[in-house]
This record gives structure tokens, sequence and C-alpha cells, in this order.
């Protein structure tokens, strides 16, 4: 029997899941942050074994069973010095050169376009884009949290204590997201959160994100000042994608499939929609749906496919009546 492991390595959750050739989940486990440059490389080693090992072993099976594999890792590609150490890790935990490393983007490619032309946008943690088109890829956003990963959980969590800070000193009109964090954070002064960000581990990138969901209560609140971050975070994304559909030199005619992934986009009201209405204004014409399969699904697409022997449609549909594309998100 010819499986293919899938690993979709995220900022806050890491996704192993092993699939048949004839489109079966035979396991599927989930683990934490496998963002190197916050947990080190020895525990994302550490972490790449200890999630290939269980998800085998729901399979009933080991790893020898394990035709290819293909290991989602953020930030991969980005730093050729640590490289070889990202693909030593994944060698650790799937010996045997069974395995492809590359960056989580495809995964969320693969699975959302099921292998088809076209871009995925991400914004979850992070944020970036990844297309292909005519034998062409590119990615565009993705230069990591301190100076990119616009419309991304991390980015609007940032965006969020800087207005806080300004909505202090008067600086902007006190809304919602003032008595939200306050809240949150048990603050008895407003400069406490100095303490809280700075003095303790939620300056971890992972950690911060989470606190986009504070955001997102101000914005549900009325918060206009918070709603005008949501905007900003709509034009970003649409940037994103239309740099790499120029980069992958689309004809301005074609329209281009496009789909999404990422717990952002599970704002409906927020940010979906607005983004959709954002791309429809725009020049370059795009067909938006939803992803077909989650990315560590996807990851497993891609494992069968740089071993030369992609799954079929037919195995893809059995993927999709198991999978919830969500699910992964």
């Amino acid at each position: 029997m010819k499986t293919y492991l899938g690993v979709d390595g995220g900022g806050s959750k890491t996704s192993f899941i092993l699939v048949s050739r004839e489109g079966k989940v035979l396991g599927r486990h989930a683990e934490g942050s496998a963002y190197h440059v916050e947990i080190g490389l020895a525990s994302l080693e550490a972490l790449l074994t200890r999630g290939v090992e269980q998800t085998v072993r729901l399979a009933g099976l080991d790893s020898t069973a394990i035709t290819f594999a293909f290991f989602g890792l953020p930030a991969y590609g980005e730093d050729r010095v640590v490289q070889p150490r990202l693909d030593a890790a994944a060698a650790a935990a799937l010996p045997g050169g069974r395995f492809r490393c590359g960056n989580d983007m495809v995964c969320g490619w693969a699975g959302a376009l099921a292998g088809a032309e076209g871009i995925n946008i991400v914004a979850g943690t992070g944020s970036i884009a990844y297309g292909e088109y005519a034998g062409r890829s590119a990615r565009a956003g993705g230069w990591g949290e301190l100076f990119s990963d616009e419309g991304s959980a991390y980015w609007l969590a940032r965006e969020g204590l800087r207005l806080f800070s300004r909505m202090s000193d008067g600086r902007a009109p006190r809304g919602p997201l003032h008595g939200i964090l306050r809240r949150h954070f048990a603050l008895e002064q407003d400069l406490d959160l100095c303490g809280a960000i700075y003095g303790k581990s939620l300056s971890q990138r992972s950690e911060l994100a989470q606190l986009s969901r504070r955001v997102t209560d101000a914005a549900i609140a009325g918060d206009e000042s918070v709603r005008s971050l949501f905007t900003q975070a709509v034009t970003e994304l649409a940037e994103i994608v239309d740099a790499v559909r120029d980069q992958l030199q689309v004809p301005a005619e074609l329209e281009l499939p496009l789909s999404y992934s990422g717990g952002l986009f599970q704002l409906q009201t927020l940010l979906l929609q607005p983004f959709a209405a954002a791309l429809a204004a725009r020049a370059r014409r795009y067909r938006l749906s939803p992803a077909r399969l989650p990315p560590d699904a996807g990851a497993a697409l891609q494992a069968a496919r740089l071993s030369q022997a992609p799954l079929t449609e037919r195995s893809i549909a059995a993927l999709e009546a198991q999978l919830p594309a969500s699910s992964g998100a």
C-alpha cells in the first residue's frame, strides 16, 4: 500500500496526516508551533519526530510504511544558513530520504486548489500568498512578523496594541478596544500592559497572535478605529494576491482561481466578504472559492506529486468527503 504523509507546520499548530493512494485518511495528529525561530531547532526536531510517530501509530503502521512525505515548515527557504538544519530535522523524523521540505505556504495552496493552477492566500498567525501558473511559481508577503505578515492575526494583534497605546495617550478616541484589553490583562493602570507584553512569553509570535481575538471583539462591539484595521487588512491581502499574479505573468483577461486559508478568513463579515468585494473592484480578475482541502491534506497531495505519483481526482474527491477544508485552517 502506498501512503503519503503531509505535515503542515504553522505558527500556532502543526498538523500531520497520513493518506493512502486511494484517498483514505489513515491517521491524523496535531502538535504545537513548528516556527523554529520561536521554539528552536532541537524542539522542532522533537516535534516532527513525535508527530510522525503518533500519526503512523494511529494508522496501525510504522514509519517504514510511508512512501513519501512533504514537510511544510514556517520560514523554510528564508534563511539559507538554517535551511540544511531544517532538512536535518525532517530527516531525523523520517530517515531514508523519502521526503521533501518546503515552505508551509505550499501546503495551503496544494490543499486549497488540489494542486491546480491558481493562487492561495493565507491569513493565519502570519500571512502569505503562493501560486503556480504555466510552470511558474511565485510568492508574496510572509517576510516575518517584525516588518511584514500584513493582514495576519499577529499583525492585527500588534496593530491593536498600538491602537490601545494611542487611546491611552489621548492620540486616538477611546473605543471599546481600550476596555476590552484592560479587562483581558486585568490592568490596574494602562502602562501595566508593558509588563504583560514585554515581561512574559506573550511577546512570542504564536502567543501574541491570540490577542487578535480580543481585537475582533472590539470590532464586533463597534469600535470604528479597530474596524479601520480590518479595512487595511483587506487592502494588504488583496495587494499580496496581485503581487503573486503579476510575478506569475498571468494574462490580464484570465479569471484566475484564487482560494484562501487561515483562521482569520473565518471572520465572514469583517474580513472574507470585504476581501471578496475588494477583489471584485480591482482591475485583475479572480474566481474566489473556498479551499477544497485543509493544508495538511495539501501537504499529502504534494508528497504524492513529488513522488511522481499524483493522486487522481477520484482520490482527491474521497479526501474531500472525509475532511472539511476548514478543519486545517
